[in-house]
């Protein structure tokens, strides 16, 4: 369950996960920042969590205050310590962020590679950004693994149906979307169906793939959407959970 900009959706983050944690056949994990938060925030923010019962946490850095001077930076500078300060809190399962590509604001790629398996190091799972190439994700995660890192990482996919927001979505966290990508989707950029038929077969192609080289699952970018995502899942004959 996202959590907005500077914490902007907390409330309501969760109160959808408390109602989802009602329905058995769901496991509901919400995602928190470190932006704009005192350390004693986040302190309470978790332990509310763990009183609700809610085991599962998405440790973010989450997104730069910008220019906004009303915006605190936050007491945590990183991810790795919001999952650190998780444990001194409550017995949650802790995934982190994970970028095949390299974080867009990292100095350098192996400054970048070093950070990820830092943190993917003390979190129990990662999720990654969206990506399209399968060499991007499998590369990550031999390298994370040459690094010492065994922590299961779950690709990120995102199925297309709208070509201009991936595309800026894409220049916005550092994915390279493929060029002949780009040009078939240009192609029919007046036809959404034929849009929406493309993005889901690459995506469904993509996850087959990834599922076939042994990913321990997908994490389906679903944009509040859920037509394509259930292309997708038929697709690949997924068995429902």
């Amino acid at each position: 369950m996202t959590y907005g900009a500077a914490g902007s959706t907390r409330d309501r983050t969760r109160e959808v996960v408390q109602e989802l944690e009602q329905r058995p056949s769901l496991t509901a994990m919400p995602h928190l920042t470190c932006i704009a938060h005192s350390r004693g925030e986040l302190v309470e923010i978790l332990a509310d969590y763990a009183t609700l019962g809610h085991d599962n946490l998405l440790a973010l850095h989450g997104d730069p205050p910008g220019d906004d001077p009303d915006i605190a930076p936050g007491d945590l500078r990183r991810a790795a310590e919001l999952v650190e300060l998780a444990r001194e809190v409550g017995d949650f399962c802790v995934g982190v962020a994970a970028h095949p590509e390299g974080h867009p604001q990292a100095p350098d790629l192996a400054t970048d590679r070093e950070h990820q398996a830092a943190k993917l190091r003390v979190a129990d799972f990662g999720i990654t950004q969206f990506f399209f190439r399968a060499e991007d994700y499998l590369g990550f995660v031999d390298e994370m693994q040459r690094r010492g890192v065994d922590t299961p990482i779950i690709p990120g996919v995102i199925p297309i149906t709208d070509s201009q927001q991936v595309q800026r979505f894409a220049a916005m966290s550092g994915a390279a979307m493929p060029s002949e990508l780009v040009a078939r989707l240009d192609a029919v950029e007046d036809d959404p169906d034929e849009v929406r038929r493309i993005g889901v077969e690459v995506v469904s192609e993509l996850s087959e793939r990834l599922l076939d080289e042994g990913a321990p699952g997908l994490h389906v970018y679903t944009l509040n959407r859920a037509e394509a995502p259930r292309a997708v899942h038929d697709n690949l004959n997924l068995v429902p959970a």
